[in-house]
């Protein structure tokens, strides 16, 4: 972690910027580059990445707007990477962005930063990898070189080789460095955080692949036999998923205080999929009810798999309610024989990463034992690929700061793995340390990394930048829902999948703040819910802590591999 020395100091004391409505930054001094974009060509990397390293290209291009310096490298054995530098105004900030899914391309969306002025100026130098390999498919794993790289090798190394090609052209290095991603590039962060705490100032995670191996080998898996009848076709289809949304919400929506079709703690919430069910003797589909095949199927999805013998949870928890809609081309097909996300990314991972030998390629979900002795078979590469280890000590003292944040309606991901992470940490470091560099956000009715029922458009970048930069510690963000609806690749895997829609976007823009976890967002009696001053921070009406489940151990200290 680079020291707070005199340049941070003076840096520190230049003018400010109004970068977002009550949270000031300073900013720091434009550097121009020394040397030009093609002399790059000739910076050395293999001493970071070994024999073969090198920039394979460098031009100038002009993005949004903005002249950079854009460099596409190779770090060995096949690390595909790219730098973009700015060719004026850089103010020495850098920032790497995360990939999703399993990754396997170069991402270019910045996410969780709408509307960040430094961003928008051009003011950071920003690198992305793709962990490793091309491709999203899990083939890669088939070599154990490019799972370590997939792991954490790659993010690192790219982190390293920037800011080499940083010194390079503008012949000093950044002040600042900053890493922000979303779904595996949640994950991706926490492995900078805890393997390597001098990479990075300050660091954002979005709804995290932290638990890797039990959220592809056991949640994915569970989630595609749970929609599956004994015919091999779905059970649940997504045409019926607005009548489950709408029963949850009738029943649920009140219960934090302000009925808005959002669920601000979905923990809140009991509801029974059986007050759907059709009456005994409905004898053809209906439009208004469950059959009882499909409320059997909804209560597995929601309840996840349990060890057969103990009765234990196999999993930390299952999507929340309230994020039905989103469960659409994700563990419940479109139509018919459509192609489901958690069926491909449960066998991708199962058939070349999960494991210390990979199983035969006749390997399927129907292969898959939900028990005790699973999970433990999934435990021994824990230390490979999970990023779950709450030892964030050395982070802390070099002066590392982080955002988390997830969204309730996570279908991909459970938020449970968020909220256990923050609790193990303030369990293992105690709550007084970790206020001191940690920050919890949790989005009502917010996706997988970005859109959804509730307002996702939100920018934890500018309250990083005053927090490492300032030390202004984060308090409420906004967080807004525009008419349009745009949709974001931030953190997706793949092709992306839209939700059902049940509603009309909004015909303006909804705005409401967001609090430091537990704190929620109150209306303030006669306030218009659609704007953000009409909120107060309210105490937390659910207090309990995640549920114990059988993998509990895996969020604490480790010895990572």
């Amino acid at each position: 972690m680079f020291k707070r020395d005199a340049l941070r100091v003076l840096l520190a004391l230049t003018a400010s910027l109004l970068l977002c409505p009550g949270v000031q930054a300073a900013t720091p001094e434009v550097v121009k580059p020394v040397q030009s974009c093609s002399g790059l060509l000739a910076t050395a990397l293999s001493d970071i990445g070994g024999e073969g390293s090198q920039v394979l290209s460098a031009r100038e291009s002009v993005k949004e707007g903005v002249a950079m310096c854009v460099l596409e490298g190779r770090l060995a054995p096949a690390i595909g990477f790219r730098v973009s530098l700015p060719v004026e105004g850089w103010t020495q900030r850098y920032l790497q962005i995360g990939c999703g899914g399993l990754c396997g391309r170069i991402p270019e969306e910045v996410g969780a930063a709408e509307g960040c002025v430094p961003l928008k100026a051009g003011g950071f130098v920003i690198a992305s990898t793709d962990m490793g390999h091309q491709g999203m498919g899990g083939e890669f794993g088939r070599d154990e070189a490019l799972r370590i790289d997939f792991a954490h090798r790659a993010v690192h190394l790219t982190a390293v080789a920037a800011k080499k090609l940083i010194r390079a052209y503008y012949g000093r290095a950044e002040a600042y460095a900053y890493f922000t991603g979303c779904s595996d590039g949640g994950r991706e962060a926490l492995m900078e955080a805890q393997r390597y705490p001098e990479d990075f100032d300050g660091i954002i995670a979005g709804a995290a692949a932290m638990n890797f191996q039990v959220q592809n080998g056991l949640y994915h898996a569970w989630q595609a036999r749970a929609n599956t009848g004994a015919d091999g076709q779905a059970i649940l289809q997504a045409a019926r998923l607005p009548l489950l949304h709408q029963a949850v919400l009738a029943q649920c929506d009140v219960l934090d205080g302000l009925q808005d079709g959002l669920l601000s703690d979905p923990r809140l919430c009991h509801f029974d999929p059986a007050s759907l069910q059709c009456p005994v003797g409905a004898t053809s589909p209906r439009n208004d009810c469950l059959s009882a095949a499909e409320v059997d199927a909804v209560r597995k999805l929601y309840a996840g798999p349990r060890d057969p013998r103990s009765g234990e949870r196999l999993i930390i928890g299952g999507p929340q309610y309230g994020s039905e809609l989103a469960w659409a081309g994700v563990f419940v097909p479109r139509a018919a024989g459509q192609p489901i996300f958690s069926g491909q990314i449960a066998l991708d991972a199962l058939r070349n990463l999960s494991f210390e030998r990979n199983p035969p390629e006749s390997f399927s979900l129907a292969d898959v034992h939900f028990d005790q002795a699973m999970l433990e078979q999934l435990m021994l590469l824990h230390p490979l690929y999970d990023a779950t280890n709450p030892d964030l000590r050395a982070f802390a003292a070099a002066g590392g700061k982080l955002i988390l944040w997830h969204g309730w309606a996570d279908p991909h991901i459970s938020p449970l793995n968020t909220l256990a992470y923050h609790e193990a940490l303030e369990q293992f470091m105690g709550k007084q340390e970790v206020a001191a560099f940690e920050r919890l956000y949790l989005l009502p009715g917010v996706y997988h990394c970005a859109d959804g029922e509730g307002p996702s458009l939100v920018d934890f970048l500018t309250p990083m930048l005053a927090w490492v930069e300032q030390g202004q510690v984060p308090q409420a963000v906004l967080a807004k829902q525009a008419a349009s609806r745009p949709r974001s690749s931030f953190g997706q895997p793949g092709a992306l999948s839209p939700a059902v829609e049940v509603s009309p976007a909004p015909a303006k823009t909804r705005a409401r703040p967001l609090y430091p976890y537990p704190a929620l967002a109150a209306l303030k009696p006669g306030a218009d819910p659609d704007q953000a001053a009409s909120y107060t921070a309210a105490p937390a009406r659910f207090t309990a802590p995640t549920p114990v489940w059988s993998g509990s151990s895996l969020f604490t200290p480790y010895r990572a591999r």
